[in-house]
């Protein structure tokens, strides 16, 4: 088993708790036991309602996991991303899940100080979610994992993870690979006379579908049903999130190098 439990850092609002349907989903799917965490640090803590810095938030939070799934509460005291890092560390097989923003807000920043910190930081796996304000009573689905490479084996160090949810979740797997191509003004600069875009253009696509349909290979022989790729040009980012948003129930998976 890949993962031996789920650990979520909570810090009492309701951005953070924002993750709870998914880990609800993952703990129950996969049998995991979940261990929520709220990490109490004098230096930034305001003075907010005592219920958030004991295990009575916490054990709130519990009563809306089903009876079947083990759930441990636990209150630190300490600067939150450390808390985090060396708590996940210390049992091997800890899935860190968190959401990208909690009490601080999503109003500037793409992830929380905490949040990147703790991605910065941790060997563990990380599942992040982008919270909105909704109901922690609702129910989500998981349907397809949108997994993007470019041709390192960096890259491809999420494959054990990618294989272990598809199998367990059932989920469909999209291979995604960009590129650009060369302007003019790169040949010119070179001294090399510039080919034909179009035929360029051809040749790279080729090259990139030849490559993902080796890795489609890879992972169909580990059991993995439903499995597609997408070569296309464009900017990396740009193209792994308009892929990700065509449909809900979609997750990214990616090695942070």
């Amino acid at each position: 088993m890949i993962y031996k439990k789920i650990l979520v850092p909570l810090d009492g609002s309701k951005l953070a708790e924002g993750v709870i349907p998914y880990v609800r989903l993952l703990a129950s799917a996969l049998k995991l036991p979940v261990d929520l965490m709220h990490v109490n640090d004098p230096e930034t803590v305001a003075p907010v309602h005592h219920r958030i810095q004991g295990h009575e938030y916490l054990k709130e939070v519990a009563a809306l996991f089903t009876s079947s799934v083990g759930v441990n509460c636990r209150v630190e005291k300490g600067r939150a991303a450390e808390v985090i890092v060396d708590r996940a560390s210390a049992d091997a097989g800890t899935l860190i899940t968190m959401a990208t923003h909690g009490r601080s807000g999503a109003q500037r920043w793409l992830l929380g100080s905490v949040t990147q910190k703790v991605l910065q930081v941790s060997t563990d796996p990380l599942l992040l979610i982008r919270p909105r304000e909704e109901t922690l009573a609702r129910d989500v689905r998981l349907n397809k994992i949108i997994l993007p490479l470019d041709g390192s084996h960096l890259a491809e160090k999420i494959f054990s993870h990618v294989i272990y949810l598809a199998n367990r979740l059932g989920l469909e797997v999209v291979l995604i690979r960009t590129y650009t191509l060369p302007t003019t003004g790169y040949f010119l600069a070179t001294g090399i006379s510039p080919p034909a875009i179009g035929e360029l253009g051809e040749k790279i696509k080729g090259e990139a579908g030849d490559y993902l349909q080796a890795k489609v290979e890879e992972l169909q022989a580990e059991g993995i049903e439903k499995v597609s790729f997408v070569a296309v040009e464009g900017k990396g980012p740009e193209e792994i999130v308009d892929l990700a948003r065509k449909r809900a129930g979609n997750m990214v998976a990616m090695s942070t190098h």
